[in-house]
C-alpha cells in the first residue's frame, strides 16, 4: 500500500504536531506541501482534498480525514503505536488526552494562537497591533497556563502521565509560536511550564529541529526584519 500523504505546512501549529507524531512513529508517510504564504490550501486543487481549505489533511488510501486531534487518534490506532502516545488498553489515560484535546481549542489555541496573529500578521502586513486585543488574550492565555500547571501537570511530568503524549505535543506547537514574536514568557512565566516545554521540546529531537528550521525560524526571521526596519 502506498504511504500516506500529509498534506501539511510546517508554518502551521498542528501541522507541526501531526508531523512530530508521524515522525516519532516511524509512520511511513509523504509530505505533501500546502503553502499557506501563498493561499496554495485556497486554490481549487487543494478544495478538492478539504472543503474547509484548512491544514493538515491526511489521505490514507483515499481515506480523507482532517483536523489534527482526529488525525492522531485514527493513526496511533491503525499503526499501533507505543501506548503512551495514544493509549487503546488504559481507558482513564486515554481519556485524560482526549479531556486535553478537547480543552485545548477553545483556551490555549483560541488564546495563543490569537495573541499570536495580533502582532504577526498585523506586523507583516503592516497594519497596527492591537495592543489592547494582545494583552486580553494573553490575561486569557495566562489563565490556561496556569490550568495546565495545577490540573495536567499536577503530578506527572507530562499532561497525561509520566510519558509523553499527542496532547503534548498539541500543546508545545501551539505555544511555541509565540517564540516568533519575541513573546515566550507569555507561556514560560510559569516554571513548572517552562521546564514541561523544555522536556516535551528534549524528547521529540532531532525531528523538532526539522520544524525549527522549516516553520518557524523563517517566520521569525520575516517579524524580526520588519520590526527592525521600523526602529
Amino acid at each position: 500500500m502506498a504511504p500516506v500523504k500529509l498534506y501539511a505546512d510546517l508554518k502551521s501549529q498542528p501541522c507541526r504536531a501531526v508531523y512530530l507524531f508521524m515522525k516519532m512513529n516511524t509512520i511511513p508517510f509523504e509530505m505533501v506541501k500546502v503553502d499557506l504564504g501563498s493561499g496554495e490550501h485556497l486554490q481549487e486543487e487543494f478544495t478538492k482534498i478539504s472543503s474547509i481549505q484548512r491544514v493538515p489533511v491526511i489521505d490514507d488510501n483515499g481515506f480523507i480525514l482532517g483536523e489534527s486531534g482526529a488525525i492522531f487518534r485514527y493513526l496511533a490506532r491503525k499503526f499501533g503505536v507505543a501506548e503512551h502516545w495514544y493509549p487503546s488498553k488504559d481507558l482513564a489515560q486515554q481519556a485524560r488526552i482526549d479531556e486535553y484535546l478537547n480543552w485545548h481549542h477553545t483556551n490555549i489555541r483560541a488564546t495563543a494562537m490569537m495573541a499570536f496573529r495580533h502582532q504577526f500578521i498585523n506586523t507583516v502586513r503592516g497594519r497596527p497591533v492591537k495592543l489592547d486585543e494582545v494583552k486580553r488574550f494573553k490575561t486569557e492565555l495566562k489563565k490556561s497556563i496556569n490550568h495546565i500547571d495545577k490540573y495536567f501537570l499536577k503530578d506527572t511530568p507530562y499532561i497525561a502521565g509520566k510519558d509523553i503524549s499527542v496532547a503534548d505535543l498539541q500543546a508545545l506547537c501551539e505555544l511555541m509560536q509565540l517564540d516568533i514574536v519575541g513573546d515566550e514568557n507569555a507561556y514560560r512565566f510559569n516554571p513548572k511550564v517552562s521546564a514541561w516545554a523544555d522536556r516535551v521540546k528534549s524528547k521529540v529531537e532531532p525531528y523538532f529541529a526539522e520544524c525549527q528550521s522549516e516553520g518557524i525560524s523563517p517566520m521569525q526571521s520575516i517579524y524580526t526584519q520588519i520590526k527592525s526596519s521600523k526602529l
